[in-house]
């Protein structure tokens, strides 16, 4: 283990005060911190909030600024001899950038989801079938080689790109896995392709489904553990970072490593701090990872909530609670109404006869928007009733007549296919 789980709260400050002063260091050994950092920072005193706080926070826009050359002379400050390997953003800094790790990080980032995969309670002797994308985004390979570091078993079976998704039900009936890992969407996906083809998976060896890469809300994470008969850990991270916290047995926010980042929950607009249990953005700044790419104050755009601050008992419980707010900026606007791609989402997987579903924003015939939802039913669904009380409570609930199309069991599933992300939202007009 790289790092010792801290014991109490003095020694994460401890660490907290030590590393800040670190990650200054490394900040400033990059041109583009160098340009962007007060020239007369205090660095015998960055600990302290005011001074902290006179670092710009770093957002998305500036990195959308640099060309991936750009990123590698201005704000990489590794020698290409201490660098392992490389990590595709997530693409929302725009066009995707490649973030160099130093052979140091990789033990760092190691620890960071061992964590998360230990706290959920696998340990050696599990097997785990993981369908997270194997390639040059980090999740998939990295969970993979820390679970073999573990002792945990691994097959690595990627995502439906890797191997198709009728294989990964098959593997898991074959193979027998205790946990199986990949995102949330994709759970679904692979729930209703095993439903299609009469496996059972409810009652499958699957004990565990650890998440993360994509927002998981309360409907779907039900819908996830219904189908697969499994308790969900979901999990928090970003390619800046690392894995960042994850979940224990209490599903109530992720347990943050602060020993390993230094967390801030800050005004949107202002960026000052918002007071305890108010919704703020993400700020955070890698505290031991930062021998190649220093972010330093990185705001994510996530908006997320403390739910404690203060240790609650011993090992990881030591660790403070954050709530991830799951709100995204996806909408249809559809005849002048806001149609959010999250609630939409909630409110489907929150109807017991749906299996699967997909919106889609048209133009009508007589030059009127129409939102057109295709949707599968349960076997067991009444299909009438459940047409019927589709359209009521959409209508009820956001304020829109819908275009309804009934789809067969199995025709998202092979829509889906090959896809990272299910795309269950589509404008196309």
């Amino acid at each position: 283990m790289t790092l010792a789980l801290p014991e109490s709260q003095a020694e994460i400050d401890a660490v907290r005060r030590e590393r800040m002063r670190a990650a200054a260091e490394a900040a400033l050994r990059a041109r583009i911190h160098r340009k962007r950092l007060p020239a007369d920072l205090d660095l015998d005193r960055i600990h302290e909030p005011e001074e902290w706080r006179r670092i710009p926070v770093l957002d998305k826009e500036e990195l959308r600024a640099l060309s991936p050359r750009a990123f590698m002379t201005d704000f990489n400050i590794a020698p290409r001899e201490d660098i392992q390997e490389y990590w595709r953003s997530g693409g929302s800094t725009g066009k995707p950038l490649f973030y160099p790790r130093t052979f140091r990080d990789m033990e760092f980032m190691f620890e960071g989801f061992r964590r998360g995969i230990h706290l959920a309670g696998v340990e050696a002797g599990d097997t785990a079938h993981i369908s997270y994308p194997l390639g040059i985004h980090p999740v998939g390979h990295v969970s993979a080689r820390v679970c073999q570091q573990m002792g945990v078993g691994v097959n690595w079976a990627g995502a439906g790109a890797n191997t198709p998704s009728a294989a990964q039900v098959e593997l898991i009936d074959q193979m027998q896995p205790t946990v199986w890992m990949g995102m949330p969407g994709y759970a679904l996906h692979l729930a209703n392709l095993a439903e299609a083809a009469g496996f059972d998976l409810k009652n499958s060896s699957v004990q565990k489904i650890l998440c993360c890469a994509e927002p998981l809300s309360a409907a779907k994470r039900a819908k996830i553990e219904s189908m697969w008969g499994a308790t969900v850990f979901d999990g928090f991270g970003m390619t800046e970072m690392c894995m960042m916290g994850a979940e224990d047995d209490m599903h109530d926010g992720f347990r943050m490593w602060t020993d390993m980042f230094h967390l801030e929950v800050l005004d949107p607009e202002s960026h000052e701090p918002v007071g305890p249990g108010e919704e703020g953005v993400l700020v955070s700044t890698a505290l031991w990872n930062v021998n190649a790419t220093p972010f330093i104050r990185w705001n994510s755009g996530d908006l997320v909530v403390w739910r404690s601050t203060e240790p609650e008992g011993d090992g990881y419980r030591v660790f403070p609670r954050l709530k991830h707010a799951h709100r995204t900026a996806g909408f249809f606007k559809v005849r002048g109404i806001n149609v959010t791609h999250g609630d939409f989402e909630d409110f489907m997987f929150a109807m017991a006869g749906v299996q699967d579903f997909k919106c889609e924003a048209l133009a009508g015939p007589d030059a009127l928007d129409v939102l057109r939802v295709s949707y599968e039913a349960r076997k067991e669904a009444d299909a009438g009733a459940l047409a019927a009380e589709l359209s009521e409570k959409i209508r009820n609930t956001f304020e829109l007549r819908p275009e309804l199309v009934q789809l067969d069991l199995g025709t998202l599933a092979r829509e889906f296919e090959g896809a990272v992300k299910a795309p269950r939202f589509q404008d196309n007009r």
